[in-house]
């Protein structure tokens, strides 16, 4: 898993609200037991017409959004089922991130060990970010990890009041720290391996 400190980079806008996890992959790509490919599936209802052409009015189709890593989405993303397969879908496009008021628990967690950073911040945030995403594609967010922060870079706050930022978000200090090491559950416990073995050797004692 890929260590996560800090991201910089420009955000898709997707103001849909409750979006589920068939929404974002679809039941028929559950199959796979892998995670490869599975970015092709993503958001494939919206994203694709019925002769599986790229619909073009879908905002993953479009020119100035492509290569961002940072997801801004409505309120009750990754509501329905509990498919880790919409996180794998997720990071297998290329997000790192994503920004919404709010989660379904089990996507939220699902997230966290498989290293897609979730972000809640209030709602008048997140509106204000998908406006300035949608108004200019090319705005950079900032996220930092370590400060538990979200800012914009391209703006000055000391001119606009402190109304772009910096925002902070909560994260539990485990998965933290499990994310900042790039750590699933199987590596933090091999990654404690030295330390189980002298307990066990200890206790046999």
């Amino acid at each position: 898993m890929q260590p996560f400190t800090t991201l910089t980079s420009t955000a898709l806008p997707l103001r849909t609200e409750n979006v589920d996890t068939d929404q974002i992959i679809p039941a028929r790509y559950l199959t796979a037991v892998t995670q490869e490919g599975m970015g092709d599936g993503l958001f494939s209802w919206w994203r694709y017409a019925r002769d599986g052409s790229p619909n073009p009015d879908f905002v993953l189709n479009q020119p100035q959004y492509r290569g961002s890593e940072i997801l801004v989405a409505g309120r009750n993303f990754g509501i329905g089922s509990s498919r880790e397969h919409a996180v794998w879908a997720l990071t297998q496009y290329g997000f790192r991130a994503v920004i919404s008021p709010a989660f379904a628990d089990i996507f939220y967690n699902n997230s966290l060990k498989n290293g897609l950073l979730p972000i809640r911040l209030p709602e008048e945030t997140v509106g204000r970010l998908l406006d300035l995403v949608e108004e200019v594609p090319h705005t950079s967010i900032c996220l930092d990890l370590p400060s538990q922060t979200v800012t914009l870079p391209d703006f000055d706050s000391s001119t606009t009041g402190g109304s772009e930022g910096p925002w902070s978000f909560d994260i539990d200090p485990f998965r933290k720290q499990c994310l900042l090491r790039g750590l699933d559950d199987l590596g933090y416990l091999l990654d404690k391996e030295e330390e189980i073995s002298a307990f066990e050797a200890a206790a046999s004692l």
